[in-house]
């Protein structure tokens, strides 16, 4: 088995797949070329805990959590086996890397990670785990992601699921098929797609001083894991250096929303 690449996907609104979005054609397209991993580690903007804690679920459940969107995602399910050993295995990781981790029995998995796998493996056979983010910022998840990139190693695909850019206020909801994005949402979605490029982690991590960062992200929670997947690529060394991403640049969504995907892979 080759070894799995780390993958970051911008997930965009709940409602992206019931539309001929640039974006799941991205995913499907990426998932024909992905390898079939032994095991997939999902950590989704969805589910924050005060410790990065695991889900043991043996069959997780598909959460419908939002509201508002169209009744057919209410029926939509992703019915791929959970990967209890697996949960205990990043929690071994994280422990042996200094950081508290814990673990439930039963929590199923939320939009942010079944959504873009009902595109990149949507025979939903690979056992997955999902894992939290913590209350922390990115210099601690960046050092989840180091403490995880072990897993690499042993045939798991690391899925970090969040967003680019995430204001709001910044939604066109009747935006049209190519209609040009909001001129920030473009100039700070560059930005990071220009730090990524250039290794400029330390500035990514410090976003939120930048003119734009704090207005593409009112909250954390969607840009927290791009930096698990910066430190799972990176490896378990600070020092480690690394290929730069691959960066896929489906259209925006409603106006603002990027849909940057970056995969990580081996030279």
């Amino acid at each position: 088995m080759s070894r799995p690449p780390v993958v970051f996907v911008s997930h965009g609104s709940p409602d992206i797949l019931l539309q001929a979005t640039d974006a799941v054609a991205c995913w499907r397209n990426l998932g024909r070329h992905l390898p079939v991993p032994r095991g997939i580690l999902a950590v989704s903007a969805h589910w924050q805990a005060n410790l990065p804690t695991l889900s043991l679920a043996e069959a997780p459940r598909t959460l419908h959590d939002f509201r508002g969107f169209p009744p057919a995602l209410q029926g939509m399910t992703y019915p791929a086996p959970g990967a209890p050993a697996l949960a205990l295995r990043a929690r071994e990781l994280l422990l042996a890397g200094g950081l508290a981790a814990e673990t439930v029995a039963e929590r199923g998995l939320d939009h942010g990670a079944w959504v873009p796998l009902m595109a990149l493996y949507p025979e939903a056979r690979v056992p997955i785990c999902q894992l939290s983010l913590s209350r922390g910022g990115p210099a601690e998840h960046l050092a989840l992601g180091r403490a995880l990139a072990p897993l690499r190693d042993e045939g798991i695909l690391i899925l970090a699921s969040g967003a680019i850019t995430h204001n709001f206020a910044w939604l066109d909801w009747q935006a049209r098929p190519g209609q040009s994005p909001l001129p920030r949402a473009q100039a700070f979605t560059d930005w990071v797609g220009d730090c990524l490029a250039e290794g400029r982690i330390d500035a990514l991590a410090d976003y939120r001083s930048t003119p734009l960062g704090a207005e593409a992200h009112p909250s954390e929670e969607h840009f927290l894991p791009l930096f698990v997947a910066m430190g799972a690529a990176g490896g378990a060394s600070e020092s480690t250096t690394t290929l730069p991403p691959e960066r896929l640049r489906p259209a925006f969504t409603y106006g603002a929303l990027a849909m940057d995907v970056y995969v990580w892979g081996d030279a």
